[in-house]
């Protein structure tokens, strides 16, 4: 089995500027809440590998993961896998930008598998994701939006 999750929001704020901030990894750790560190290992081109790493869960447990991640400016797509898949059979990720009336539209499509030995399924994978996906895009356009009403773009 497999599953897929599609979430979007709009970001009021030029497509670039939406691009530059959620592109720069080593800041990720002030753009989404959950993670404690981002560590660039290597950079290819417009390819990064880098490790993930989790604020402690509620019993004190710190998940990481190496991700590989394929960034195409022109094409306004970027491609994730984990190269570390820990619970997941495989996870790819596609971010996807476009420039609306309002702003930029940014939409993460997330297709994955669970191993079997892992401590939830699809489904219930799915929803954790869209829960938080949807807590994690609300904060970044929030703090875009402030970034863009403060005159610090980028």
């Amino acid at each position: 089995m497999s599953a897929r999750t599609d979430n979007e929001i709009v970001i009021a704020a030029p497509l670039g500027v939406v691009w530059d901030i959620t592109n720069d990894l080593e800041h990720w750790t002030e753009l989404f809440s959950e993670y404690a560190a981002v560590d660039v290992l290597r950079r290819e081109g417009d390819t990064t590998t880098f490790r993930l790493t989790l604020h402690p869960d509620k019993d004190g447990k710190v998940w990481s993961w190496v991700s590989e991640r394929e960034a195409d400016r022109d094409a306004r797509t970027v491609w994730a896998r984990r190269v570390e898949t820990g619970n997941f059979t495989y996870m790819n990720i596609r971010w996807e930008y476009e420039e609306v009336p309002e702003g930029t539209r940014m939409r993460w499509t997330q297709d994955f598998e669970m191993k079997p030995e892992a401590t939830m399924d699809d489904v219930a994978m799915a929803e954790r994701i869209n829960r938080n996906s949807r807590t994690q895009m609300e904060l970044i356009r929030d703090r875009i939006e402030q970034r863009v009403r403060e005159g610090v773009e980028a």
